[in-house]
C-alpha cells in the first residue's frame, strides 16, 4: 500500500491509525452533540470501543523506542480514563457522583486523545534529525491541548451537573 509506505505504517501503525481518526471525530461528536440521549449512548459505546482498539494497539507498537516506552505508559493511563467515564455511566453508581465521575474522566480521556494526536503527527508524518526537537515539540503542543482542555472542563462541568445532575439515574 503507498499510504502506508509513505507514513511509515505497518498493519498495526494503520489500524492505529484508523482507531484514532475514528475516536477522535466520535469524541468530538460525543462533546458537540446533546447529552443523555440515545444518540449520545451510541455514540459513547462507539467512542469506547475505538478507544480500547486505539490503546490495544498503541500498547503493540514499538518502532519508536524498541521498548516499553513513555507512549506505552500514557495509552495504559487512557484506557484508565475511558473505563473510568464509561463503567460509572454505565452502571450508575456511586449513585450520587456517578455523572461527574462519567463527565471528568470522558472529557480527560478526550484531551488525552488530542493531545495525544499531536506526537502520532509528529511521529508519523515529520522528519526530526535528533529528539531534542522531537520532545520540545510534543511537549509545548501537549502542554497547550492540556491546558486549553482544563480551562473548558472547569470552565463547562457546573453547567453540566447542574443541567444532568438533577435527573434520577435511569
Amino acid at each position: 500500500m503507498i499510504f502506508m509506505d509513505i507514513y511509515h505504517f505497518n498493519i498495526v501503525g494503520f489500524i492505529h491509525f484508523l482507531f484514532a481518526i475514528l475516536s477522535m471525530v466520535v469524541g468530538a461528536l460525543v462533546i458537540l452533540l446533546r447529552k443523555g440521549d440515545r444518540k449520545h449512548k451510541i455514540l459513547g459505546y462507539m467512542y469506547v470501543f475505538c478507544m480500547v482498539g486505539l490503546n490495544i494497539s498503541a500498547l503493540s507498537i514499538y518502532q519508536l523506542f524498541g521498548y516499553f516506552g513513555p507512549f506505552h505508559v500514557f495509552a495504559l493511563f487512557s484506557l484508565a480514563t475511558v473505563f473510568g467515564g464509561f463503567i460509572p455511566a454505565y452502571r450508575k453508581k456511586p449513585r450520587d457522583t456517578w455523572l461527574e465521575y462519567h463527565y471528568e474522566f470522558m472529557n480527560w480521556s478526550v484531551v488525552g486523545l488530542y493531545a495525544a494526536f499531536w506526537s502520532e503527527t509528529f511521529t508519523r508524518f515529520f522528519s526530526f534529525s535528533g529528539m531534542t526537537g522531537f520532545w520540545a515539540l510534543i511537549v509545548t503542543a501537549t502542554v497547550i491541548t492540556v491546558v486549553i482542555g482544563a480551562y473548558f472542563i472547569k470552565k463547562k462541568k457546573p453547567y453540566f451537573v447542574m443541567k444532568f445532575g438533577s435527573k434520577k439515574a435511569d
